[in-house]
């Protein structure tokens, strides 16, 4: 499956390289855009949860790195949560071997 990754800076300035097993991230993501942190959470576990549906269904099982990376996006949401009016920038969405996509 094409893996991909999704940089994203939090409120505080930190960047984070995302991973999913899917290029479904394409359809809830665009680089560039700010969404509100609660947005933000949503749409991960939309994608992820799509993204590990589709590993699921091509090889039997379902991608565990998928549920790991949404507990750290989860994790990191909830550190920013007191922020009033805190938002994610999606700064890229890139290719295993780095390429922009």
């Amino acid at each position: 499956m094409p893996e991909m990754y999704v940089r994203v800076r939090w409120p505080d300035g930190t960047v984070q390289r995302c991973y999913s097993p899917s290029t479904v991230v394409r359809d809830f993501f665009e680089p560039g855009a700010g969404y509100p942190l609660d947005d933000f959470v949503e749409r991960s576990r939309q994608a992820l949860g799509i993204a590990s549906d589709r590993v699921r269904a091509r090889f039997g099982y379902a991608c565990t790195a998928t549920a790991a990376q949404l507990a750290e996006i989860e994790a990191t949401a909830a550190a920013h949560a007191a922020s009033p009016g805190a938002e994610v920038v999606v700064e890229a969405l890139t290719g295993a071997d780095g390429s922009q996509r």
